[in-house]
């Protein structure tokens, strides 16, 4: 079945019961026994709830894995993933990933002796050099956030079967539309399914899908224990996202390719990160194991004057935390997103006051060019 065509029809599809062809919203929060220890399939709704279940094995088909877990957002879904390990533990981390990703590494995690290094993912000996007695895993974004660096998923993999390592990808720009990562060698893919998922900013959730049934049923033993799940009206919500996000990830990257060729030619950017740009240094490994570019677009203007100008001018593109909406979202990571990362680092990896990242809607494209030009005038 193709990927246009499992959006609609894959996992639960309807109601047997009734006939309708939506799955129902399930809004219960405990299930009648016959006699104790028999049930239907529900005990439970933090265990497992029906209109959840149809969504968890929506993701797990899209993403060709064995298990789907859905949370009450992606940070719950990455948190819950990192429940995985132990004190002691390591884990090799991208350096740009999201300021929340950050966050909870090396404010909460730490805590509980989990140790992170982070280093550039792209940079396969970097990965290498990095890696302990001690280490675990590899968690990585590819393209990361707010760069857009890529990073070689097969290769990585292969470092990580080498060394008995798992390798978690968090696949919230490309989403199963563009992108595979189980496919590709990774053991675990999370996503931050407010974004691109719901694709209409009406939805917190986050996804976990995992290779092999035995690493779901750790995960889904943590999720109930830990008790961060996602409710039956938004797993309902985020089912009828899902349903266009075919239609929506071309329109996004159509989009975001047209201006990403045009800021490339303005004299008022500096740099453009895109990995749909023949120049971006990812660019034949993105082409090479993912089927898009997606619709995320960082370009730096040289200050933040010019930023904070920019920001203040657009009309079209709404200033907001989050992504992958139907509508254009724009903002400065330094202050928003990644404003948890201390200063210094931001600098040294160039996630400076003038970057600025937009989230390219499905607007006319004219229109969004149009309303960029005056706000860089």
């Amino acid at each position: 079945m193709k990927i246009d065509t499992k959006l609609i029809h894959g996992g639960t599809f309807g109601d047997p019961h009734t006939g309708a062809v939506s799955v129902p919203i399930y809004q219960v929060s405990t299930y009648k026994q016959k006699r104790v220890g028999e049930h239907a399939g529900y005990e439970y709704s933090r265990t497992g709830n029906p209109t959840r279940a149809a969504l968890e094995q929506l993701m797990a088909e899209l993403e060709n894995g064995a298990r789907g877990l859905a949370f009450s957002s992606g940070m719950a879904a990455i948190s819950t993933v990192l429940s995985l390990f132990h004190q002691g533990d390591h884990l090799v981390v991208g350096d740009d990933v999201y300021g929340g990703t950050f966050r909870v590494l090396t404010r909460v995690f730490n805590r509980m002796g989990l140790e992170a290094t982070f280093v550039d993912t792209s940079n396969l000996e970097a990965i290498e050099a990095a890696i302990r007695p001690e280490t675990k895993a590899v968690y990585m974004e590819t393209p990361s956030n707010p760069l857009l660096k890529v990073s070689d998923i097969t290769a990585i993999s292969g470092i990580c079967r080498q060394n008995g390592l798992l390798l978690i990808v968090d696949n919230t720009f490309l989403t199963p539309y563009w992108q595979n990562p189980l496919e590709l060698g990774a053991d675990i893919v999370v996503h931050s399914a407010t974004k691109y998922l719901g694709g209409h900013s009406d939805v917190v959730a986050g996804i976990a899908v995992t290779k092999e049934e035995s690493l779901g049923e750790e995960i889904h033993f943590l999720q109930n224990s830990i008790g961060g799940v996602l409710g039956p009206q938004d797993s309902w919500l985020l089912i009828r996202g899902i349903r266009t996000l075919g239609l929506r990830m071309k329109q996004h990257e159509a989009n975001a390719r047209r201006i990403a060729e045009w800021l490339a030619d303005h004299e008022r950017v500096k740099k453009v990160y895109y990995p749909g740009l023949a120049t971006h240094p990812g660019h034949e490994i993105a082409a090479k194991q993912a089927r898009g570019f997606g619709g995320m677009i960082s370009f730096d203007v040289g200050s933040a004057e010019l930023a904070e100008q920019v920001l203040e001018r657009t009309k079209l593109f709404t200033l907001a935390e989050s992504l992958g909406a139907v509508e254009s979202l724009i903002s400065v990571p330094a202050r928003m997103t990644h404003a948890s990362i201390p200063v210094e680092k931001r600098e040294r990896l160039g996630i400076t006051d003038g970057l600025i990242r937009i989230s390219v809607g499905v607007e006319d494209i004219e229109d969004l060019l149009t309303d960029l030009d005056q706000a860089l005038s």
